[in-house]
């Protein structure tokens, strides 16, 4: 196992006693999950992006996306029954998470906030996900992955 960060979602990680295989990279800005994959030679269609958003009463929210998809705000805001959706600053998105941008992961967040999951995730057996720090993703399990975040699944996937 290769020396890596010992990250608030490490420690979650660890305490849900979750497998996980860690792979550190040299982080690119701006590179996103094209970089990441490109870096780990696996496909981004399963590298997943944790995106911090916010509804129109500033209430923050974790969706979870394939790298090579966007979110559409439109779909998720209609699924929650809520006015609008959007992606949070960095700024605030570092606020609610704890973590920095680039870096964030869905375990360990300093704050609580509802897990969205794209459903077509749980097609697929393992995922590399962020593991709280740029350049550091972790690869996972599915099945792991929905046990401890217990996400609403949800349609809101589109092309990039």
């Amino acid at each position: 196992m290769i020396d890596h960060p010992i990250t608030s979602a490490i420690r979650v990680l660890r305490a849900e006693k979750v497998a996980y295989e860690p792979f550190l990279y040299p982080y690119e800005e701006r590179g996103g999950t094209r970089h990441s994959a490109a870096m780990l030679g696996v496909d981004e269609h399963g590298v997943i992006k944790t995106l911090i958003f916010e509804d129109d009463a500033k209430k923050p929210l974790i969706v979870l996306m394939h790298g090579d998809r966007e979110v559409s705000a439109k779909n998720l805001a209609r699924l929650l029954g809520v006015k609008s959706v959007q992606p949070c600053t960095p700024a605030v998105a570092d606020k609610h998470s704890g973590y920095q941008v680039g870096g964030t992961s869905p375990f360990g967040t300093k704050r609580a906030m509802p897990v969205y999951l794209e459903r077509s995730i749980t097609e697929l057996s393992h995922v590399h996900l962020n593991g709280g720090k740029r350049g550091f993703l972790v690869r996972i399990a599915v099945p792991d992955l929905v046990r401890v975040l217990k996400p609403m699944l949800v349609d809101v996937a589109v092309p990039r």
